[in-house]
């Protein structure tokens, strides 16, 4: 089990860490940029949420059709670009739109969905419990070091950061993630009247 679900843990681990390491800094960095307000600053902080939500089910139902490995890559692609937008950003808006796209590449559901499909029901809690507390693990260990990181080099290079987790991701898909089964879903047949 644990061979078949650390590479997937890990995925989404360095993907949310990418996302907590800004937090404990962001609202400062944000309220330095041209045109920001606190209304603004908010939608920033709280936008990838929105957009991670507004994602996980086309996501879903995009690993249904076309496999959870390229769905996966697509996400992470997604977050990479959103980071090097938000990395690169010189106004507001612009790193608005960086942080929308990191939550744009919402790949929460397609991971959770590949467990699933890669363990055994009987330890499919246990595997979903283990990948739980890697989460909550990297939301720890990014609110520790994002302070540290972005004081020492900048609120930048905490973006940069994330963009380098998400290229290794994608390497952790490739190279240590297994090719789940394909599962074969009642809405992929069309109707016969």
């Amino acid at each position: 089990m644990f061979k078949k679900i650390m590479p997937l843990t890990a995925i989404i681990s360095l993907r949310m860490f990418g996302l907590f390491i800004v937090l404990p800094v962001l609202s400062v960095y944000a309220l330095s940029m041209p045109n920001s307000n606190h209304t603004i600053v908010g939608i920033i902080i709280g936008g990838y949420a929105i957009t991670q939500m507004i994602f996980q089910v086309p996501f879903g139902t995009m690993s249904d059709k076309i496999g959870r490995k390229p769905t996966l890559l697509v996400g992470l692609i997604i977050f990479l670009i959103g980071s090097l937008i938000s990395a690169y950003a010189t106004d507001i808006y612009m790193l608005m739109l960086g942080r929308f796209l990191q939550g744009a590449g919402a790949i929460g559901s397609v991971i959770t969905a590949m467990i699933s499909d890669l363990v055994e029901e009987e330890v499919r809690g246990k595997a979903m419990a283990i990948m739980g507390g890697t989460i909550a693990l990297s939301f720890a260990l990014a609110m520790g070091l994002g302070p540290v990181i972005g004081a020492s080099y900048g609120v930048e290079m905490l973006f940069f950061i994330t963009a380098g987790l998400s290229i290794l991701a994608m390497i952790l898909l490739f190279t240590k993630v297994p090719t789940p089964p394909r599962i074969k879903h009642i809405y992929h047949e069309t109707a016969k009247t």
